[in-house]
């Protein structure tokens, strides 16, 4: 469960993600996530489906990343196929000063994601 302090570091993290099911109308709890280009361990989403920061504070820089979200183990704990095993998102960091928050909504037959604030 996140506490006030998680919440406070998610804040302050330059790249945040979280992730809804769409299908239920809720969180995306547990569903893996990893990172590409930094080598970074990726995380396990929390109960409102939000990891902490997949940067720390000035860790990031300029250039293209990846985020895998492991889709197809998360709707199997769920007891539903999934249309896609894995979701990627490449998108490109131009300015490492600004934060960013890439959310995903899915359901066991579609995905979308956007740039947050």
């Amino acid at each position: 469960m996140s506490t006030h302090t998680d919440r406070d570091r998610m804040a302050n993290g330059p790249l945040t993600t979280h992730v809804l099911n769409t299908a239920t109308g809720l969180p995306a709890a547990g569903l893996a996530i990893r990172l590409s280009q930094l080598q970074e361990p990726g995380c396990q989403g929390h109960a409102d489906g939000r990891c902490l920061p997949l940067l720390a504070v000035g860790q990031a820089k300029a250039g293209t990343y990846k985020l895998r979200f492991e889709t197809a183990a998360y709707w199997q704990g769920l007891g539903h196929a999934s249309f896609y095993p894995f979701v990627e998102v490449v998108f490109t960091i131009t300015d490492a000063s600004q934060k960013l928050h890439i959310p995903l909504l899915i359901s066991p037959y579609s995905y979308t994601t956007y740039r947050g604030s």
